[in-house]
């Protein structure tokens, strides 16, 4: 029978499979998590984010007591753990992300660029993470950045954000980076190219330039001793020689009228990993149902069920080493130079920056006040008062069984 929350509804989903309300990966932790650990080594971090997930929102780290200042009722409020892993966390920061994005939207057509890493290098993430990114993010500037400076195509500088994603809808590991690019460069003289093509730069050529840069960097870094965990004599020569064998995949399409669309699918994940809680759909036995869309198949929505273990190893394939960042910005987009290169470039579009802003941040999503007696978000049960902060809750530490 399937678990889930308490008191969790049965609902009948189209694909005629039984299931309960939405579990999530705290729970999939909570019950498994044990078990996993008999049969998997874990590394610290691995460690320490499942310990940040099993205590985020409870009463282990403490919180606030709310009261609603009409209907009198009493509501705990506990931190989160604030991890950018957690499923529960970090949508405040996805969202100032997204206002921050939408912010530098210039009115140019902007482009989605994804460089992949074909799957043999999926071994070399696991060994040196921050190798494998740092030359990935490294080498997929420098191609962008020569084919808009190549007086033939655009002739200047172009701007970029890149983030990494490293999983796939059904949790496998898929290094990839999105890159959002405005279309058009900026001259040495601050003229304005903009791009005439639909993909910006042709695939075929950015996906070569892009494996012969990246086969060059790791070889030069297995030389600077920087892939010491790769032991066996000869690997580092075999797979870079069959990755220069292989079909490299890059993908390009114009954001027409869509750029926020891209920037609000973007921002899901800049502060998160591989699968939100809504997409697990409960525990049966000790198997972990969830959904996923099929990109092979329409992208039509599936459910997968795997093994709690073999859920929780999935998950634990994306956890990053700590200070690794996710998200860079490069060009006329670089933090150091963003706001000038921007009023620039709207100067020769003669654009104003938009005045007209949207929420900044959803309902959902604004910070509950810290300061007790300030008002904060409606009451839910009476929806007519404000819950106020009365005092602070210490926390506990979480008892076992």
């Amino acid at each position: 029978m399937l678990r889930a929350r308490p008191q969790a509804l049965i609902w009948l989903p189209p694909w005629g499979i039984p299931m309960t309300k939405s579990t999530d990966m705290q729970t999939v932790m909570a019950e498994f998590l044990e078990d996993y650990q008999h049969t998997h080594r874990m590394n610290l971090r691995q460690l320490q984010v499942s310990s940040h997930i099993g205590v985020c929102r409870t009463e282990a780290l403490g919180g606030l007591q709310m009261q609603c200042d009409q209907c009198d009722v009493r509501l705990p409020h506990y931190h989160s753990c604030r991890d950018r892993h957690c499923p529960k966390c970090q949508q405040q920061a996805s969202e100032k992300w997204r206002e921050t994005q939408l912010d530098a939207v210039l009115p140019v057509t902007d482009y989605h660029v994804v460089f992949t890493l074909p799957h043999l290098l999926n071994p070399w993430m696991q060994l040196h993470p921050e190798v494998i990114v740092r030359v990935l993010f490294q080498v997929v500037w420098e191609t962008l950045k020569a084919f808009g400076q190549d007086p033939k195509r655009l002739g200047g500088d172009i701007g970029m954000t890149a983030v990494l994603h490293t999983w796939g809808q059904t949790l496998t590991q898929h290094v990839h980076l999105h890159c959002l690019i405005p279309g058009g460069a900026l001259t040495q003289k601050d003229d304005w190219h903009p791009a005439k093509s639909n993909y910006l730069f042709p695939v075929r050529a950015l996906s070569r330039h892009f494996r012969g840069r990246m086969v060059s960097a790791l070889r030069k870094a297995a030389q600077q001793g920087d892939l010491s965990r790769i032991k066996r004599d000869g690997d580092v020569d075999s797979v870079l020689n069959q990755l220069m064998a292989t079909h490299w995949v890059v993908y390009s399409k114009a954001c027409l009228n869509r750029t926020q669309t891209v920037v609000n699918y973007l921002a899901q994940y800049t502060h998160r990993i591989a699968i939100s809680d809504w997409r697990i759909l409960g525990i049966e036995g000790d198997h972990v149902h969830f959904r996923y869309k099929d990109y092979q198949d329409e992208s039509r929505k599936k459910v997968m069920s795997l093994s709690a273990t073999e859920f929780i190893r999935r998950f634990l394939l994306h956890v990053l080493p700590h200070g690794l960042m996710r998200i860079r910005h490069y060009g006329f987009l670089a933090n150091r130079c963003r706001k000038s290169k921007l009023e620039t470039i709207r100067a020769r579009l003669n654009y104003k920056t938009r005045v007209d802003k949207k929420e900044t941040l959803s309902k959902t999503s604004k910070a509950i006040s810290s300061t007790p007696g300030e008002k904060s978000e409606q009451c839910p049960k009476c929806h007519q008062g404000h819950l106020q902060v009365i005092y602070l809750l210490l926390p506990k530490p979480l008892t076992g069984g």
